[in-house]
């Protein structure tokens, strides 16, 4: 019997700009089957641990050999895709590791969370390799459902009920109006290809239609990312969810909007500019006013938390506007700091809620009153505490400080030692101003660490995982503040692609 192998090979190369998403999709579905035949919690989680390695060992063969490809001429693999699935691969790393002894999560539904938590981010990993509306949308909600039940697993806790109420509604809300936005730019273009629909905008102009599409698409996707005013939702869901789920949330949803952002609105108007430059003036300037107001909202409202999961949810929000300076400047520079950024915000804020999920598991509570004379009960996490505020409020030589760096002058510059220009240079200053500001809440939670006196100095044990999810986070900050080279190739080489797609 002959066997044309050829033909196997075909089939195999056809997917392979998927494939390490068909395995994330594999092992989520393989979840329930292995906790109803082991019974074990952390042999289930240990399986996901598996199921990510692999996908993300396959992911970075393909992404360091420099593979391209597309499935169903629907989703194209190639260095930002790569990347940012990478991204997203670390994301779900670092939550199982927490997850896996977490008193937070459910004992029951084991297998149902580890799927759900795989799902979610094979979603992200879809939206990443996207170049429609329709398959963008799709992964969107590939995350968005998953992540409403995953909010409401927290069980007997009236904080969880509520945020995951709360999110339900809201999520309904902005997946509605992004659905009103596309089927409007499909009735104005003919097409949910987004360089279709920027070649349509380029030649017709706005009308009202249009500018009511995108201005339901933008407040959409705009609650995914909890701009202001679309970000009342992150506070009470990162405080009232399980602390692996709110890693989740925060570092990786979040990154999944700013990809979404990404992909539809900077591809967009790059496009337009690229040929008509006053076209897409005004938007620009939607958009600064967008990333100035997030900022100083977030970081204001931050002063005034005493709970520390709820701070970091106002910080949360104080970085998307940070993040949001690259729709403003619309330049491959300033691409390649959102990247990084995205990449250091992912260590650092991940990191500082493995602390607080540490602390919560070893019953210590989420406040700042809780918090006071840590450093003598559990030295390590304190310093480790530290870095990662300190990151985050961008002091050298740590992550942060780069990110911020290489983000903020592609307000002032065009590329690192490029021509200064004036145009965006106060929002480069409304930026550094509200880093100034988020120091002192930071600040707060150092000072009730290090400075304020307990009522107990009694020691306490960390669990192994947990404790190396920390270690993790500390390394990729320390790293991405003194050896930034390796990170910043690749995130131009992301940068890169996504600008060769357009003309």
């Amino acid at each position: 019997m002959n066997i044309d192998v050829s033909s196997i090979m075909d089939v195999f190369d056809s997917i392979a700009p998927v494939l390490p998403i068909l395995i994330l999709i594999i092992g989520a579905l393989f979840m329930p089957a292995i906790q109803m035949i082991f019974k074990r919690g952390k042999v289930t989680a240990a399986t996901a641990l598996v199921v990510v390695i692999i996908s993300a060992a396959l992911n970075a063969h393909m992404l360091y050999h420099g593979q391209t490809g597309e499935f169903s001429s629907l989703f194209v693999y190639d260095a930002f895709s790569g990347l940012l699935i990478l991204l997203f691969q670390a994301v779900v790393f670092i939550a199982i590791l927490v997850a896996s002894v977490s008193r937070e999560t459910t004992a029951r539904h084991v297998g149902a969370f580890y799927a759900l938590l795989l799902v979610a981010t094979s979603g992200m990993c879809f939206v990443a390799t996207a170049t429609d509306l329709l398959t963008i949308f799709v992964g969107v909600e590939m995350v968005s459902i998953p992540s409403y039940a995953m909010v409401a697993l927290k069980r007997h806790d009236s904080r969880a009920s509520e945020a995951a109420v709360k999110y339900v509604i809201i999520g309904g809300l902005s997946s509605g109006l992004t659905v009103y936005g596309i089927s409007m730019l499909f009735g104005l273009s003919g097409t949910t290809n987004i360089l279709g629909i920027a070649s349509y905008v380029e030649g017709a102009g706005y009308s009202a239609a249009l500018i009511i599409a995108l201005a339901t698409m933008i407040a959409g996707y705009g609650f995914k990312i909890a701009l202001v005013p679309f970000h009342s939702w992150a506070p009470d869901v990162y405080e009232g969810a399980a602390t692996p789920v709110s890693i989740f949330l925060s570092t990786g949803s979040k990154k999944m909007g700013i990809v979404v952002f990404i992909k539809i609105f900077f591809v967009l108007f790059v496009f337009i500019q690229s040929t008509k430059a006053g076209m897409t003036e005004g938007m620009q300037y939607v958009f600064a006013i967008l990333a100035a107001v997030t900022m100083t909202v977030g970081n204001v409202v931050a002063i005034a938390q005493t709970n520390v999961k709820r701070m970091l949810a106002y910080s949360s929000i104080a970085q998307a506007g940070y993040m949001m300076i690259a729709f403003a400047v619309l330049s491959q520079w300033a691409l390649t700091g959102t990247i990084y950024y995205m990449f250091a915000h992912v260590f650092m804020k991940g990191g500082a809620f493995v602390i607080v999920a540490i602390l919560i598991h070893a019953g210590i509570g989420e406040t700042l009153k809780d918090y006071r004379g840590l450093a003598k009960r559990a030295p390590l996490l304190s310093a480790l505490m530290l870095i990662f505020l300190f990151s985050l409020a961008g002091i050298p030589p740590l992550g942060g400080f780069t990110a911020k760096f290489f983000l903020f002058s592609s307000a002032i510059v065009t590329d690192l030692g490029g021509a200064v220009t004036a145009q965006w240079m106060w929002l480069a200053f409304v930026a550094i101003i509200n880093s100034a500001i988020s120091l002192y809440y930071y600040a707060r939670v150092i000072k009730a660490m290090y400075v304020e006196k307990g009522e107990t100095e009694e020691k306490f044990k960390v669990p192994v995982p947990m404790m190396v999810a920390a270690i993790l986070c500390v390394l990729g900050v320390i790293l991405m503040g003194v050896y930034p080279g390796p990170f910043l190739h690749y995130c131009s080489e992301a940068a890169a692609a996504i600008m060769s797609l357009l003309p």
